[in-house]
């Protein structure tokens, strides 16, 4: 700790001195490894123009040095210049050229200007030139993936555990390599395999518990999560993927102890705040929730899903004026989401301002029309005002979205035998029948009269 509060005071030291002497525009003279130091610092901290004019300095004191030529190129390619940055690469090349590590870096810039077949051609003739061929071999496998060929950039993030087997984003690309492809069970074989090699290795361990929980098997994710602790008690992804597994087993207070202690590890995040409240909704603790959600929107205003779930907290708490504000601020940031919509659209009926529930159903309907509830609850309300027209239109146009959905014929029966249509209801009563016989039991929740019962109990026999 000593020695790097010494080494911070040194580099502070000289940008001090460099920058001072720039101001002044006198002669000044730095070492390689001095601009190395002053470059990085501009590099760190995003001021890459005043990288840009280090460089300048250091390539005319230090002409014949590639390092700088190369810190250049990265510097051009942070800025998206990747013409500039190829060109330097290239002059780099000429200079040294058995470097692999410049046709790394090549290969890098050539994939963020989409030239993927040049990047795969600048790592291979990076492989001929480095005895360290993990983090080639990782690149290679993010080429093929960025093309979205995933069984070979599986291949080639293999080969790079084959060489470093603490090779984290290895790690974390084949899973969702292997993920895409579907072959999520034959991933917990290879990371198995890998973890009797390497133990120790708390990435597999996270990793492993990250497909366990992608295949739900929630217990084996915890028991992963808990050995990638046991390894590194600081490894807060790991506390924080197990308070998800936690709360997939309804194990509330674990989760919480879980996202706790993600907090003490890093800090309060919109998402682990979000991810409390949820834990707390869970548990019907609608205060406690609320706060939550609160404190995340706090620290992020544009948190969507935050503000929803306060609407939908204070829904549970009759406390519907309320939640209707708390909807609104979520569809502000999120006008697309059906699920916005749809909780909008019950809030202002609860108020009874069913025209503006009218036209929320209808934007939910729009953004999600293959959701039976929404046209159910929909047509509902022309139910309620005893409108049968429209709700027998709501609930057919439901029924051609919807065609194999048994729940909306059964609704169209009762419209129209409260309408006097009987002939009508029985034909889309058979059509209900034939698509899922048990559900014809919703009828009886509409005809609470004993006789009316009998009667539909009769008729509906006939079909079985």
């Amino acid at each position: 700790m000593e020695e790097n509060f010494k080494k911070r005071n040194e580099d502070k030291d000289l940008i001090k001195r460099y920058e001072l002497h720039k101001e002044n525009k006198e002669a000044f003279y730095f070492s390689t490894d001095e601009y190395e130091q002053i470059v990085h610092h501009y590099i760190e901290h995003s001021k890459f123009r005043k990288a840009l004019k280090a460089l300048s300095f250091a390539m005319d004191q230090h002409p014949y040095a590639a390092e700088f030529m190369i810190l250049k190129a990265q510097t051009y390619s942070s800025l998206e210049e990747y013409g500039l940055a190829i060109k330097l690469l290239d002059d780099a090349s000429n200079l040294n050229p058995g470097d692999g590590d410049i046709h790394l870096i090549k290969g890098n810039v050539q994939i963020m200007q989409g030239k993927h077949e040049e990047a795969l051609e600048s790592f291979h003739t990076a492989l001929q030139y480095t005895q360290e061929k993990d983090e080639i071999h990782f690149s290679i496998g993010l080429a093929y993936q960025n093309i979205s060929d995933f069984k070979s950039a599986i291949k080639y993030f293999k080969m790079s555990l084959e060489e470093n087997l603490n090779n984290e984003s290895a790690l974390y690309e084949l899973a969702y390599c292997l993920d895409v492809l579907g072959e999520l069970d034959t991933s917990v074989t290879y990371y198995k395999e890998f973890i009797d090699k390497d133990p120790y290795s708390e990435y597999a361990w996270y990793n492993l518990g990250i497909i366990y929980n992608k295949l739900e098997k929630y217990e084996e994710s915890i028991n992963a999560y808990e050995y990638c602790i046991a390894i590194d008690d600081k490894y807060s992804s790991a506390y924080y993927n197990m308070g998800n597994s936690f709360m997939m087993l309804k194990k509330n207070e674990q989760a919480l102890d879980a996202f706790k202690t993600t907090i003490e590890l890093e800090g309060p995040t919109p998402e682990i705040y979000f991810s409390i409240g949820s834990v707390y909704e869970n548990m019907e603790q609608y205060d406690l929730a609320i706060r939550y959600y609160r404190k995340a929107t706090k620290l992020d205003q544009f948190y969507d899903e935050a503000w929803y779930c306060t609407g939908i907290c204070l829904g549970h708490q009759d406390k519907w004026y309320e939640a209707v504000h708390f909807f609104n601020k979520a569809l502000k940031l999120g006008i697309e989401n059906p699920d916005y919509w749809t909780a909008l659209a019950k809030a202002e009926f609860k108020v009874g301002n069913t025209i503006s529930s009218i036209d929320a159903y209808d934007e939910a309907s729009q953004l999600s029309p293959n959701n039976p509830d929404i046209w159910k609850d929909w047509s509902k309300i022309y139910f309620e005002q005893g409108d049968m027209e429209r709700a027998i239109g709501v609930i057919t146009d439901g029924i051609n979205e919807i065609p194999d959905d048994a729940s909306l014929y059964y609704l169209c029966v009762v419209y129209y035998i409260e309408s006097g249509k009987y002939k009508t209801a029985f034909n889309f009563l058979e059509k209900g029948l034939y698509l899922d016989y048990e559900g014809h039991t919703l009828l009886y929740d509409y005809f609470p009269n004993l006789e009316t019962q009998k009667a539909l109990y009769k008729i509906i026999q006939q079909y079985k």
